[in-house]
């Protein structure tokens, strides 16, 4: 993503989301470094599976919330004055189970990208009049390390999503980042609120 970059053009920073301090100095060294911001993209998340049933759910609910939702307000919250110097803009991801309720161990997962979406329709309509502009991707399964992290193979993943996305396969990070570019540019400039699915027509579908 990077590459071909000149060093004073990129700054990486390791941070945990769910820790305050470190998200207070991602704004911190990014202003130190670039002198402003111009565009904050939300990619910070995860899922733990749980049911109504588990005894560990609302830990593991605390902990969804905490870096999926929590995370993504306290960066805006942190940037927004920035931004408005900028006239940036946010671009949230959230996911298909923000709009459509997908069954299977997603309980805390759902809720938290369903929030997601409403606090960028939230911030959309604050920060309009202040020309910043808030917009959202909902993507479905997209081929990510993170979607092999419980136990599945890619085969099996992929076999799955080809049931369960109209056009019958996953999707790829290359469908995405360009949707999400598109969006935080200039030429989205009259596009603000909106939470484009990128799922292959998973959110039109029957929930599987």
């Amino acid at each position: 993503m990077v590459k071909g970059l000149a060093k004073d053009k990129v700054l990486t920073i390791k941070a945990d989301m769910c820790v305050e301090d470190d998200v207070k100095r991602i704004v911190e060294s990014t202003i130190t470094h670039f002198g402003r911001l111009d565009v904050l993209v939300n990619n910070a998340g995860g899922s733990i599976p749980c049911f109504l049933t588990s005894e560990d759910l609302m830990k593991n609910y605390d902990r969804i919330v905490k870096l999926n939702v929590r995370s993504v307000i306290q960066l805006t919250n942190l940037a927004t004055t920035h931004l408005i110097a900028s006239k940036g803009s946010v671009v949230n991801v959230s996911s298909v189970c923000g709009k459509r309720v997908m069954a299977g161990m997603l309980l805390p997962y759902n809720i938290s990208k369903a929030a997601v979406d409403q606090f960028t329709r939230c911030a959309a309509l604050e920060l309009a009049s202040k020309g910043v502009r808030v917009n959202a991707v909902n993507p479905g399964t997209i081929m990510t390390p993170i979607k092999l992290k419980y136990g599945k193979s890619e085969e099996e993943v992929r076999e799955r999503a080809s049931k369960t996305h109209p056009m019958g396969r996953a999707g790829e990070s290359n469908e995405v980042a360009p949707a999400i570019k598109f969006l935080a540019s200039n030429v989205a400039s009259f596009i603000t609120g909106e939470t484009l699915s990128i799922d292959g027509g998973r959110h039109v579908g029957c929930a599987r």
